[in-house]
């Protein structure tokens, strides 16, 4: 019968853990040293290269400054408006699935006003082509829609008109006192919507 050996394991040399030792001192400077720079790196990027759409067009500073002046709604709120509801007018069509039309947005009710005989629902009414753009109409019933630019027209698909019109709207829901939080819920209502505008808002604030 074969004996069990009771030989215990060969234990491990001296020399050859001091090699691991200091292979190790080697290799985790060199891990943590790259683990740096990965990072370092990233942030770099980060800075160079925010989140496409993020950052607010500067062609629309002036539209903003404008009607802020008009108004009274600070411009970083209309441009937040904008961020959310067309990224910055590169949506492709500019219509939502419930018939919001144009750079900001809105119902052809609230355009041209809820008053419009055809008005009725979700807002998207039957009015005709020549009364949703004409300031005469909009004023007969109460609309929102504004003739920034003067050309005689006040179109929700020309960029001045419509964020001139997001900024009266804003402003007559009390914007312009300062309510933003009660402003942006008549604009769209929904507590998410709310929240994103007003994320959007105070981060082009600090800017």
């Amino acid at each position: 019968m074969n004996k069990i050996s009771k030989k215990r394991p060969a234990v491990q040399s001296k020399p050859s853990k001091r090699k691991r030792r200091v292979l190790l001192m080697l290799i985790l400077p060199f891990a943590a040293f790259m683990l740096l720079l990965t990072y370092l790196d990233k942030q770099n990027i980060e800075k160079q290269d925010p989140q496409p759409n993020e950052e607010v067009p500067s062609e629309f500073m002036p539209i903003y400054k404008a009607a802020e002046m008009e108004y009274g709604v600070p411009w970083y709120l209309l441009a937040a408006h904008h961020r959310v509801e067309t990224i910055f007018s590169t949506m492709d069509p500019m219509i939502s699935p419930v018939g919001a039309e144009g750079h900001m947005q809105f119902m052809p009710c609230t355009f041209v006003g809820w008053s419009h005989p055809s008005c009725d629902g979700l807002g998207t009414g039957d009015i005709p082509e020549d009364e949703k753009t004409d300031p005469a109409v909009i004023k007969k019933y109460g609309g929102y829609g504004v003739d920034a630019n003067g050309d005689g027209k006040a179109d929700p698909w020309d960029i001045e008109d419509s964020i001139f019109t997001a900024a009266n709207y804003l402003a007559k829901n009390g914007a312009a006192a300062g309510d933003f939080e009660k402003a942006v819920f008549a604009y769209n209502h929904s507590n998410e919507y709310v929240e994103e505008v007003l994320y959007y808002a105070e981060k082009y604030q600090r800017k």
